[in-house]
């Protein structure tokens, strides 16, 4: 409940007349005084927040008071900053809108959607190292230029148009998080989403480091062929251990009635995608291109990275599986 006086004080050395009202709130100077009603502790406001909410006038009459806050006083106060620039927002914001229009591609998902599931995806996340970029990158020019009808993976933007400028190429299609995938996706009920996590972290701590070498180009074709993937493959370090985080995946999918893995798994990222099944030209063009990019050094890997984590993404939520510190 609120009591509302009219209150004058003697503060030192100035003279304070606080009009119209005081309210028992809480504010910045608190004193006490004595009515007949009993003793209240009433706090008020400095001059300096007084003449904000009442202006600078030094009538006393209540009739010709003043706005508490002017618009002219919020727009002096509150200068609004200019919005960042959208590239450190969004990648495909560095790309003209003629570019993005010619990207928007139509993706269709192998399983029909249900309501109540969500889609299960387990991975060790990769990132391509700043090095090892430009050599990547001068691939996949070459590629693209006898394959014009790739796109980058999860962009859906035409590689051709990337292939212009370096920067584009390297911070768009190489810049991005890459994934080796450990299990199928596949989609699982909303009831099953703590059991296989659990069961995944359980299954998967380790504390253990290793490297994992990517060492060859290859191409992947989806299971219905209807897209076809440019790859870096691991063939050598890491493929004993990737190999094994996949089996222990594959028990905990096949006690949750999911499909399992293939049998004989390949572990790579997949950098760009066609339409449809082009697995013979483009294996044909990427043999002829790695004939010459590594003809001095057939086992040379492309580029390695150290493993530091499994993660599991359902629906739009990832889940730390386990995480290796550097």
């Amino acid at each position: 409940m609120f009591f509302f006086y009219r209150v004058e004080l003697n503060l030192p050395g100035k003279y304070v007349n606080v009009s119209p009202f005081v309210t028992l709130v809480s504010c910045d100077i608190n004193f006490r005084f004595h009515t007949q009603r009993p003793c209240y502790t009433v706090s008020i406001k400095p001059m300096e927040a007084l003449k904000a909410c009442y202006g600078d006038g030094s009538s006393d009459s209540d009739s010709e008071a003043a706005p508490s806050c002017t618009t002219k006083a919020r727009s002096e106060e509150f200068t609004l900053l200019p919005p960042p620039p959208i590239s450190l927002l969004d990648p495909l914001s560095l790309l003209g809108s003629q570019d993005l229009e010619i990207g928007q591609t139509t993706r269709v998902r192998s399983f029909p959607h249900v309501d109540g599931n969500y889609v299960l995806h387990v991975y060790i996340p990769i990132h391509i190292s700043s090095s090892s970029k430009k050599e990547i990158a001068t691939f996949l020019k070459k590629v693209t230029s006898q394959e014009p009808n790739l796109h980058v993976v999860d962009v859906d933007l035409p590689l051709k148009v990337l292939c212009k400028s370096d920067e584009k190429l390297e911070q768009v299609a190489l810049g991005r998080e890459f994934h080796i995938s450990l299990g199928r996706t596949v989609p699982i009920g909303v009831h099953q989403i703590d059991s296989v996590v659990s069961m995944l972290r359980q299954k998967l701590q380790t504390r253990h480091h290793y490297w994992i070498d990517f060492n060859q180009w290859e191409v992947f074709v989806n299971d219905d062929h209807t897209r076809t993937f440019l790859s870096l493959e691991v063939v050598q370090g890491g493929l004993v251990e990737i190999t094994k985080q996949i089996e222990l995946i594959n028990a905990i999918y096949k006690l949750h009635s999911l499909p399992e893995f293939y049998k004989d798994p390949r572990p790579h990222i997949s950098l760009a995608w066609a339409l449809g099944d082009i697995s013979h030209s483009l294996k044909n063009t990427v043999n002829e291109v790695s004939k010459n990019c590594v003809a001095k050094s057939p086992n040379k890997s492309i580029f390695s990275c150290k493993f530091k984590g499994i993660e599991c993404k359902i629906g739009k939520k990832i889940y730390t599986v386990c995480k290796i510190s550097d």
